[in-house]
């Protein structure tokens, strides 16, 4: 492997910088097209918890304050942009005074966790069953049994995870309906809790396994065509190389490149994806957070939320970009 070229380097991270640095600034501009002001939603939550707030004018302008909105746009914006920098969003109005952050910090191992597991599964399983789809020593049990499993991926997410939760939790009675862990275990690096997190997290990262692994399926079978009439492959048969060799080395290992890039940019759909799943099961992720700050009109969390799936997206595209050069020598050696 050779090194990465320095003007590969400093491409992709100037479109890093810029990607964050857009999203960021449509992030802070799209809240606040809306009519809603974040202070009066705080104030209606703490009339109605009290059943009335006395002298709500100073309180009303006190909220605004704490939040930051009783200042010029300009003010506003560059505060956000500082902000942004340190990963301080301001606080939740639907949590007041709980800083955004902290909801963040809460909830962003769960989805990665739940996130990182599905994603890898799905992502090895559907390639390789795209890539026995295509390779003529491939059992005929293997090609009948391949498309007719993939009749899942048309379901969506929360249908299979309402289906997953009827059988396995309702009926049988194998697994938990909701929790990301249980309410006896003490949270901590210990055995039990691990083990604990995983029982809990198994059928909602199912319930996202088998509606995703089609799309790498048939993305690598497609991929898998155009590469098995390559001249380089028909070179190998010609040559005598084992036909698993074939396989790996000269076929799923150039098609498994465009996968790569789905891959990263599959994270922050991913994530989308995950709401209403996190939102069944009760886990306690970011989607579910995302989902409870939408109803609750909670616009500093829905900023958070975003800003922090966007950076993931982003951050994984750029590691993918470094890789790909070590990868694959001609982009290394392109212009």
């Amino acid at each position: 492997m050779g090194r990465i070229p320095r003007d590969y380097l400093v491409n992709r991270f100037i479109t890093l910088f810029l990607t964050i640095f857009i999203a960021a600034t449509l992030i802070w501009i799209i809240p606040r097209l809306s009519p809603v002001d974040p202070a009066e939603i705080a104030l209606g939550r703490m009339a109605a918890g009290a059943g009335s707030v006395d002298n709500s004018d100073q309180v009303l302008a006190q909220l605004r304050a704490q939040l930051g909105i009783d200042q010029p746009l300009i003010v506003q914006y560059f505060k956000y942009m500082w902000g942004v920098l340190k990963f301080d969003f301001g606080l939740s109005t639907a949590n007041f005074p709980t800083p955004v952050s902290v909801l963040i910090a809460n909830a962003l191992p769960w989805t990665l966790g739940l996130m990182l597991i599905s994603i890898t599964i799905t992502f090895f399983i559907g390639n390789l069953l795209g890539a026995l789809m295509v390779w003529e020593r491939s059992p005929k049990l293997v090609k009948v049994a391949i498309p007719t499993a993939m009749v899942f991926t048309s379901i969506p997410p929360i249908l299979s995870a309402l289906l997953l939760m009827y059988v396995f939790s309702a009926k049988l009675r194998l697994f938990p309906l909701t929790g990301a862990y249980g309410l006896t275990v003490e949270p901590g690096w210990t055995w039990d809790f691990a083990t604990s997190v995983m029982y809990h997290g198994f059928l909602p990262a199912l319930s996202i396994v088998i509606v995703t692994f089609g799309f790498w399926a048939l993305g690598m079978r497609g991929l898998m065509i155009t590469v098995q009439g390559e001249d380089y492959t028909t070179l190998a048969k010609a040559k005598g190389l084992r036909p698993r060799y074939i396989l790996y080395k000269y076929m799923i290992r150039n098609a498994i490149l465009p996968q790569i890039t789905a891959f990263a940019l599959k994270i922050g759909l991913l994530i989308a994806g995950q709401v209403l799943v996190e939102r069944i099961f009760a886990y306690n992720g970011m989607g579910k957070l995302l989902y409870d700050a939408i109803l609750d009109q909670d616009f500093p969390v829905i900023q958070g939320v975003s800003y922090v799936i966007i950076l993931m997206t982003a951050l994984s595209v750029f590691i993918v970009d470094l890789v790909y050069p070590l990868i694959d020598p001609r982009i290394r050696h392109g212009k």
